[in-house]
């Protein structure tokens, strides 16, 4: 399997800038893509990464999308004097134009496709170009927005023509609808393309009917053009993460990517002057390894919007340093959406429910819309960040270098030495064989009734038992300690060894506790009301009765099935309680297959700074299962999923009656404007 992040950069990028007075344009400069590589070295990110070296795009790669008499047009501007490329410009919207342009977006489209490359000839398993100008405004025969050449559009196209692709996946996060994205694709059903933007009811450029909510594409490509329309500024790490949670990915899975292509603009981050919205640079980390899942891990991130220098160059940061597999930082602050966001989820999921397979058995409609000549307002709430913080972010430049430089120091994280301890009897392929291993010796049985209550003490009289709590604590230990990032233990008995985990987790450092339980087990403690620890059950029981903060169950009975349980309650109640440890136990009985279980546990390690232990149910002749959950925590790419398409009626039913018993607790679970007080 493919490995290493590349970096695909050239400073020749940098050799073009705005000549004259545009003050529409005056914020697009070359100190964008040097102060993003100045960061990257700072944190000794770029030395990590694999360089490729850039190549300039053909015309014929140009002309995937771009028509020919533009393509010469753009061509001219290489002999212009000042005055004759601001008379060119003129023919287009908000955009500059410069000798040096023409070779410069040559040179961007070419990093793209070298990326796209390298990707999918498994040179590297995943990577990020660093460009300008960007792309995903430009059109088949027009310049727009900054944007030359439609770097991810063509690249999409260049993958489909010579790789022979049939479904890609484009994310675009810039705070700017995409349009030129939209309308290369609006037709075509092999490329699903998302895109959430600052719309405000269309008043914010590019100020189009077409970025709202219900153009949802044309022909056979209904159903694969997706808008998600903020319609006020202020939206936060929150607001995307519900984005991602009950639109995006569960359309992902279903639609089943064999490659991602993000267009990542940094404009919908903190303090840039384009967005005004409050996103802060770990939420970069946790989107883009929300995005790891897919297409088993081939992932090209390419470099669109970002104007707040400080922002963009640290939300880069960020990103690489996931895509290179280190911890995914806590968020800082709680995740409340706010119901602006809300409502425009909302409208989002109505306008597709005839396309999409997780959406059809509801019955949602569209939130009632505001008239067109509603003046937005700023989001009442500070989101993420205290209202002092909020102010210094939005002021000066010093005042936001002093936020920036605080925030920082809350979320950059040092990576453990090791990345995985297995505690496991046999011995298996090369994965268990990358793990540190561990092999302590047996606890009393005193020792374990001190932590587990409510037992029948007899099963303590089995020494295997006593062994495998005693690897238990010395791989908690490491765990809690950041000596090791997540840890595998194998158990004779998974609920015994669960409710010791948590026990004995709580009572040494972690405040709050995920479990996870996959099958049917009872976990012999009780959830005390305190919220240290929150139970997700996953299993084929569905139960009622749930109470706050102490229990939800999915009932598992399809492939598609359980990944809307995964996006619509456990990843959403998950986030907003954002524990310190997350541990994943795979019980007896639990008709899950190694590529689901695949999924949770790759999904599940952006929580807890990967934090995570994974307790597996003994059982003879499956250390290929071990095995599987083995590569998962060691970084490996989750394998491709065809299956989660099929959704039963029956049982979508009781997973939406649940979440909306639940949503009057925990607001992440919201994708509805009528939501319980």
């Amino acid at each position: 399997m493919a490995s290493g992040t590349a970096l695909i950069y050239d400073k020749e990028m940098t050799n073009y800038k705005l000549l004259w007075d545009y003050p529409a344009c005056a914020i697009e400069v070359p100190e964008r893509l040097s102060c993003s590589i100045e960061r990257l070295k700072h944190y000794t990110l770029l030395e990590r990464c694999v360089q490729v070296p850039v190549r300039e795009a053909t015309e014929e790669d140009i002309l995937l999308v771009h028509r020919s008499e533009y393509l010469e047009a753009v061509k001219t501007t290489t002999s212009m004097d000042v005055e004759e490329l601001k008379k060119f410009a003129c023919n287009y919207t908000d955009v500059y134009f410069h000798q040096n342009i023409y070779h410069s977006a040559r040179l961007a489209l070419g990093a793209t496709l070298q990326l796209v490359d390298s990707v999918l000839t498994e040179k590297v398993g995943n990577g990020m170009a660093l460009v300008r100008p960007p792309g995903h405004h430009s059109q088949r025969s027009a310049a727009n927005g900054f944007c030359v050449f439609n770097n991810v559009a063509i690249a999409a196209e260049y993958a489909k023509k010579k790789y022979g692709l049939n479904r890609i996946l484009i994310v675009d996060w810039d705070v700017h609808h995409g349009q030129g994205i939209q309308y290369t694709f609006e037709e075509d059903p092999s490329v699903l393309y998302f895109s959430w933007h600052r719309y405000e009811h269309q008043r914010f450029w590019p100020n189009l009917r077409d970025s709202d909510f219900d153009a949802v594409g044309n022909g056979r490509g209904a159903g694969f053009n997706v808008n998600v329309p903020w319609n006020k500024v202020g939206m936060g790490n929150a607001d995307y993460l519900a984005a991602f949670f009950h639109v995006l990915l569960p359309m992902a899975y279903e639609f089943n990517p064999e490659l991602v292509l993000v267009s990542a603009g940094y404009d919908s981050a903190i303090g840039d002057p384009e967005g005004e919205m409050l996103a802060t640079p770990e939420c970069y980390s946790h989107l883009t390894h929300l995005l790891m899942s897919l297409a088993s891990g081939k992932l090209c991130i390419v470099l669109e919007g970002g104007y707040n220098l400080r922002s963009l160059s640290e939300s880069v940061c960020m990103t690489v340093q996931t895509l290179l597999g280190d911890c995914v930082p806590q968020i800082v602050g709680n995740l409340f959406p706010c119901l602006s966001a809300i409502e425009s989820i909302q409208n989002v999921r109505a306008a597709h429910r005839q396309y999409w397979n997780f959406l059809k058995h509801q019955g949602q409609t569209p939130a009632q819309p505001a008239p067109t000549s509603h003046v937005p307002e700023k989001a009442p709430r500070p989101l993420v960040l205290k209202t002092e913080e909020t102010g210094k972010a939005n002021g000066d430049a010093k005042n936001f270098d002093e936020f920036m430089d605080s925030h920082m120091r809350k979320v950059l994280l040092s990576t453990p030495p090791v990345r995985s301890a297995a505690a496991v009897s046999a011995r298996g392929d090369l994965a268990l064989e990358r793990c540190l291993q561990i092999r302590a010796s047996e606890i009393t049985k005193e020792e374990a009734v001190a932590f587990i209550s409510g037992i029948d003490h007899e099963c303590l009289q089995d020494r295997s038992i006593l062994l495998c709590l005693g690897n238990l604590l010395e791989v908690l230990d490491k765990i809690i300690k950041k000596e090791v990032r997540n840890s595998l233990v194998v158990s004779p008995a998974v609920s015994v060894t669960s409710a010791f985990a948590v026990s004995w987790s709580i009572a040494s450092g972690p405040n709050r506790v995920l479990l996870v339980t996959v099958g049917e087990m009872d976990i012999p403690f009780d959830i005390p009301s305190d919220g240290k620890i929150l139970l997700l059950q996953i299993s084929e029981k569905f139960c009622s009765g749930l109470k706050r903060h102490y229990t939800a169950t999915q009932e598992n009975k399809s492939c598609g099935d359980l990944f809307y349980a995964f996006f619509g309650l456990l990843l959403p109640l998950a986030y907003e309680y954002q524990p310190d440890l997350v541990m994943i136990a795979l019980g007896p009985n639990s008709n899950i297959d190694t590529t689901t279980v695949s999924h949770l546990i790759s999904l599940l390690q952006g929580l807890g700074e990967g934090r995570t232990l994974v307790i597996v149910q003994e059982r003879e002749s499956e250390l290929r299962f071990v095995e599987f959950v083995a590569k998962m925590l060691l970084g490996d790419s989750a394998p491709a999923l065809g299956c989660a398409s099929v959704n039963t009626h029956e049982n979508i039913m009781k997973l939406e009656r649940q979440r909306q018993e639940l949503q009057q607790h925990w607001k992440m679970l919201q994708h509805s404007g009528k939501v319980p007080v």
